[in-house]
């Protein structure tokens, strides 16, 4: 009995201490942001003023439709990767050039290796707006499986449009080291 009249404060208290824990439990957790509203992204791209690109020292490309096309892969500017990916649901390098390409009526082949066989074959220093670029990104086999378009040339340096597995549709630099080094060749499609 006596044992009996000890357990009942040790239970009493062991389930105090259970429910305060899981009181402050419950209150600890972070609080959740609720929108009603549909946030709206503006997507600025500080790489690529066309106006600018028109008037620079740069080679001017040979058919203006090269700058909607440019400006038309900056509106996916942002848009997450996707294997085979051709809408702002998500997007892959060659996926993005055949859209771009394909909405002023000009059919690219669908992938990148392929895409590597059009056209006239460049220099880099003869390199302009619209042009694409071909690089070599895996290690192990040395075949082209990824590509860009120049979206802009500043101060030498070629600014190219692209989509990455990490960070989806990006502009980058071809300077940056691992551009510059997997880089393979530059093409004119148009």
């Amino acid at each position: 009995m006596k044992r009996r009249m000890m357990m009942k404060p040790l239970l009493k208290y062991s389930l105090m201490l259970c429910t305060a824990i899981f009181l402050t439990s419950c209150g600890s957790s972070k609080p959740k942001v609720v929108t009603t509203k549909k946030e709206v992204r503006t997507k600025k791209t500080r790489h690529y003023n066309p106006e600018v690109t028109k008037r620079n020292n740069t080679i001017k490309p040979k058919d203006e439709r090269v700058y909607d096309i440019v400006n038309y892969a900056i509106g996916f500017e942002g848009t997450k990767y996707k294997y085979g990916g051709t809408t702002k649901r998500g997007m892959d390098c060659s996926g993005l050039l055949y859209v771009s390409f394909q909405e002023n009526d000009i059919q690219l082949p669908r992938t990148s290796r392929a895409m590597s066989l059009q056209g006239e074959r460049l220099y880099l220093k003869d390199v302009t707006v619209g042009d694409l670029l071909f690089f070599e990104t895996n290690k192990n086999k040395k075949v082209i499986n990824h590509v860009g378009m120049v979206v802009d040339i500043s101060q030498g340096d070629i600014l190219f449009i692209h989509s990455t597995t990490s960070l989806g549709v990006v502009i980058s630099r071809l300077s940056e080291n691992y551009w510059n080094n997997t880089f393979v060749m530059a093409r004119r499609v148009i």
